[in-house]
């Protein structure tokens, strides 16, 4: 399913209806708001686009809607055009950020992948590529799952129940380490909220579901 970015939608709207306002007040926010953006409840839910909030490299918070949802990869558009590509709630994939991911392999094994039985102590092995002060890097990093205490997320005016795993995640032929962390819906499976890293113990990227990709 393709969908058209919010701003671009938005510059074509008239500003007659309520609705159509509230959409130009969205997008305003999202461009010159306070330092950490904040959307209210009725906005997003009026807003005819999946939606999340993003914190990269511990900045400020921005909101970032779904440019493109297709062969199970979301593809979320920043208002300066970077993108955030996400699979299951893991980021695979950054375009247009000061370091990127590239490539993330072996993701039909990702314990994310269903999310409701994940078991602790749940492994998992890929090949990952990036860039790191300009220089592309490549390594293989192996993940142990743990358990973390369950917590209810209040988003977007929804308390969601989630399990919270913590992924400890090592690359062996350096002995970096680094953990990530998700909050899976505790009845649907999907991941509502994620800290992880783009890079190698480097480079957090926090993610908060607002509005879920339709399938």
């Amino acid at each position: 399913m393709r969908q058209l970015p919010l701003l671009l939608a938005c510059l074509l709207l008239q500003a007659c209806t309520q609705t159509q306002k509230g959409l130009e007040q969205t997008v305003m926010l999202a461009i010159s708001g306070p330092d950490d953006v904040t959307i209210t409840s009725q906005q997003i839910n009026d807003l005819p686009y999946a939606s999340l909030y993003a914190r990269i490299n511990d900045g400020p918070r921005i909101f970032v809607v779904l440019g493109y949802n297709e062969n199970d990869q979301q593809k979320w558009v920043t208002q300066d055009k970077a993108m955030l590509v996400t699979a299951q709630g893991r980021l695979i994939k950054t375009l247009g950020l000061p370091n990127n991911l590239q490539q993330v392999s072996n993701l039909q094994h990702d314990p994310l992948a269903d999310g409701l039985h994940i078991r602790k102590g749940a492994s998992w092995t890929r090949i990952v590529q990036w860039t790191e002060q300009g220089k592309v890097r490549a390594a293989t990093v192996s993940s142990l799952f743990q358990r973390g205490e369950d917590q209810v997320l209040d988003v977007a005016g929804h308390r969601i129940a989630c399990r919270v795993w913590h992924e400890q995640a090592r690359i062996d032929s350096s002995g970096r380490e680094w953990e990530n962390t998700f909050w899976i819906d505790s009845r649907s499976g999907e991941v509502v909220q994620a800290r992880q890293m783009l890079a190698a113990d480097a480079f957090p990227v926090e993610t908060t579901i607002l509005k879920p990709a339709k399938s």
